[in-house]
């Protein structure tokens, strides 16, 4: 995958596909227009509307697709206006997909199902700004500013698919290993944001189930490496592998059928959802 592992996120000319960005930069520009307006502090604003004030910061400064029940919430909160909800229908996400990673990111925005196993790094899925900020400054070549605020605009805005307030939700099921989580990326300030927002996330979204690989496996059916599984509304399932610079999207119900075995397998030996969020809490009390 170029610049590590970024699930299909570049800041290249030659590996993304041309989308409209300005769209959720003008929206967040309202959001905080009318925010300044109503006199509220991001945190003040973000308690009315159940939201963190860094999720708030985030869409004003168009990093992040708001969530369908963000616009819903947050009008009558800044007056009633009607300006959110005229403006959602044209948010389009920014640019930063890798063209290997395009397919892959159409299935994943309609699944109804998806899972993740991750050995390497936090699924972006899961990750903060923060963390997806250092990520990409570690792998070289480093990125110039543009493109590093790309390939975190489009990691953020596709996090809009955790919301439990799609129709339906998608159902999530994540296994990532335990020393992902104790590499301590960026440092022990990213990773302590990082830890609360997994908890915050795993307590708060129904929809998403999330174990803990340990470390010290005598067995383990992910030594292939990482993979993701996905179902569409039709019940057919799709693959996705990713490497170095490059993924590759299998249908091939064959190799499906053994990497939704695997997948079963690894579901088996990772700690329960119970003891990893356990664990987890252990993890931030430590920091």
């Amino acid at each position: 995958m170029a610049y590590g592992n970024t699930d299909g996120v570049t800041g290249s000319a030659g590996g993304t596909e041309p989308e409209a960005s300005d769209s959720l930069r003008t929206f967040g520009a309202v959001v905080h227009a009318l925010r300044e307006h109503a006199g509220l502090s991001r945190e003040e604003f973000g308690k009315r509307v159940g939201y963190s004030k860094h999720t708030i910061a985030s869409i004003e400064q168009g990093r992040r697709m708001p969530e369908r029940g963000f616009v819903e919430s947050a009008e009558p909160v800044l007056g009633n206006t009607g300006a959110l909800r005229k403006a959602a229908p044209y948010l389009t996400r920014q640019a930063g997909l890798a063209n290997w990673f395009v397919q892959w990111a159409r299935l994943e925005a309609t699944a109804i199902s998806l899972y993740t196993y991750e050995c390497r790094v936090i699924p972006g899925l899961l990750q903060t700004e923060t963390y997806a900020r250092a990520m990409s400054l570690n792998v070289p070549p480093l990125p110039d500013p543009e493109e590093l605020e790309q390939r975190i605009a489009a990691r953020m805005a596709r996090q809009e698919l955790l919301s439990v307030s799609r129709k339906p939700p998608t159902a999530f099921s994540f296994i990532v290993e335990q020393s992902v989580l104790e590499r301590h990326t960026g440092g022990d300030e990213v990773t302590r944001e990082l830890l609360d927002h997994l908890i915050e996330l795993i307590e708060g979204n129904w929809n998403v189930e999330f174990q803990i690989m340990p470390t010290r496996r005598v067995t383990h059916a992910g030594l292939d490496g990482p993979l993701q599984l996905a179902e569409t509304p039709e019940h057919r399932w799709f693959a996705y592998s990713e490497g170095q610079k490059n993924g590759r999207l299998i249908s091939d119900p064959k190799e499906i059928s053994v990497l939704q075995q695997r997948y079963a397998k690894l579901r088996s030996q990772a700690l329960t959802p119970e003891d990893s969020l356990s664990l987890l809490k252990r993890m931030r009390g430590a920091l």
